[in-house]
């Protein structure tokens, strides 16, 4: 990954490939135009503080995401200065606040990933307090971030650059602790997220349920974590049927994992629950053609649940957390889940399986209902859930059901404080007659219409009695197939992983809920 460092230096004497700055378009209250953001001012004096209409000359409006590359004025050791748009400038009572984080965030990360190949970024955005330099510093190691594991060939890189190899965060101040704690933060939050980002981006035929259950099991250990890993012999003698049933089918059989990080015996408890579908092929209700070329994203979920419990335990968070990965690859044979087939899950419910595509409810449903065994004060789970959850929020945005109308608030707030879209959705009662089965407790399936308000409801039901919960139905942003925007890559997003690690900061500090 990239490294970071707190510098004082002044923008002109500071040895670098290029000077990142900040430029945004101008408040209504000021006509219309490009403005420089602070942290630009050396460079704006070298200009003769013309240095707005160069750029504006050069074709810069100030929009979000633009990058514009100018030669560096005499005298600044960097011979490139990249101009980055911010947006618009806040106006009026945030004015006084400054620009917020995501857009801070998002400059950096394009600003990052334009400089691919360089050895070193000299970053002068804006940056008023730690709460700036920390989404800098997010936006930096996650616009950079590059899946080339099977590009390589013999050290020789096939596609592409290399990521920006060190960035500078200039105005920052290296001795002072908030700053201090801003990078440490945003740098294990970061790593961890780029962990889940290559995890996803793995191919399924190198990432099954038993690697992904050993790659969790060596993190797990160097950072003081518990593991416990169920084979299909333990899972079949607790009586998993849910998770055995999805992975039937396949040669690689499933595992749950449980990751412990404890801080004390009196720390609140948070269980995050995450599915882990490798691969998703449909099972016998097979994906048509068209649909199955992404589907390693699948275990996006676990993938999320485990970078958030690594990352609260390597920032010492006082909270406890119980990261729960349900991993299974759902493949069509002779031995797979049959539409029709009944299951008996884990909490002894058993379920008519309509649909062997509406897989993923299976397994999360052993995991909650492993999670509410131990009464943690709230339970999230994690997945890439629903088509239909896409089609209501598109791309970008993942909804969030709970079983608690100021949990799910809290945690659409801690979504946003981080820089994740998100949207409250409810579970309507009516929709749950849907899913009634005539020979079992409940099926799989409901009604077609509302698909991710009825995966919700099933879910539902298997959260222990009297247990806050939420559900966060990823399906739309974590897997990025369009081009890269922001800090955001093609491919593997890592999406909920600060949200859910917001979730433990908030937690520890007896604000959730």
């Amino acid at each position: 990954m990239t490294a970071l460092t707190l510098s004082t230096a002044a923008a002109p004497g500071l040895r670098a490939d290029a000077l990142v700055i900040g430029v945004a378009k101008s408040s209504g209250s000021k006509g219309a135009g490009l403005v420089v953001a602070p942290g630009a001012e050396a460079v704006d004096q070298a200009y003769d503080g013309k240095l707005a209409g160069v750029l504006e000359t050069l074709g810069a409006s100030g929009s979000e995401g633009e990058v514009t590359k100018l030669p560096a004025p005499a005298g600044f050791k960097a011979p490139l200065v990249v101009a980055v748009g911010l947006g618009a400038e806040p106006d009026g009572e945030d004015a006084d606040a400054g620009f917020d984080g995501e857009a801070l965030r998002k400059a950096a990360g394009v600003a990052a990933r334009a400089l691919a190949g360089s050895k070193k970024a000299a970053f002068a955005l804006p940056l008023a307090d730690a709460g700036d330099l920390g989404a800098i510093a997010e936006g930096v190691l996650l616009g950079a971030y590059s899946f080339d594991a099977y590009k390589d060939n013999g050290g020789q890189r096939k596609n592409g650059k290399a990521p920006l190899a060190e960035a500078a965060l200039l105005g920052a101040k290296p001795r002072d602790k908030a700053h201090k704690a801003a990078l440490e933060r945003a740098t294990a939050v970061s790593e961890e997220l780029n962990r889940a980002r290559d995890l996803i981006n793995t191919p399924p035929n190198d990432l099954n349920p038993e690697s992904f259950a050993a790659i969790a099991t060596a993190a797990a250990k160097e950072h003081g974590i518990k593991v416990q890993v169920l084979d299909e012999k333990a899972l079949a003698k607790g009586g998993y049927g849910g998770i055995l049933g999805v992975g039937a089918g396949s040669a690689a059989g499933p595992r749950l994992v449980k990751l412990t990080y404890t801080h004390s015996r009196n720390a609140k408890h948070l269980a995050l629950v995450g599915k882990g579908i490798t691969y998703d092929s449909g099972g016998i209700s097979l994906k048509p053609a068209g649909h199955n070329e992404t589907m390693k994203c699948d275990m996006s979920g676990a993938a999320a649940v485990f970078a958030a419990v690594v990352a609260a335990a390597r920032l010492g968070l006082e909270v406890n957390v119980t990261g729960w990965l349900a991993l299974a690859e759902n493949m069509p044979s002779g031995s797979a889940t049959r539409p029709g087939d009944v299951l008996r899950m884990f909490s002894g419910k058993t379920v008519e399986v309509l649909n062997t595509d509406a897989e993923g409810r299976l397994v999360l449903a052993d995991a909650l209902w492993a999670a509410s065994q131990e009464k943690p004060d709230a339970i999230v789970d994690v997945a890439t859930l629903t088509g239909a959850m896409v089609l209501a929020l598109g791309n970008r945005t993942f909804g969030v059901m709970a079983n608690d109308d100021a949990f799910r608030a809290a945690v659409v707030e801690a979504a946003e404080e981080v820089g994740e879209a998100s949207w409250p959705m409810p579970l309507p009662e009516h929709l749950r007659k849907g899913m009634d089965s005539p020979t079992a407790d409940i099926a799989n399936m409901g009604e077609r219409m509302g698909g991710g308000l009825v995966a919700g409801l099933f879910l539902r039901e298997f959260v222990g009695e009297g247990i806050t919960w939420a559900h966060l139905d990823i399906a739309g942003p974590a897997f990025n197939e369009s081009g890269p925007f922001g800090y955001t890559p093609k491919g593997g997003t890592g999406s909920a992983v600060r949200t859910l690690v917001r979730l433990a900061e908030l937690t520890a500090a007896g604000d959730l809920g």
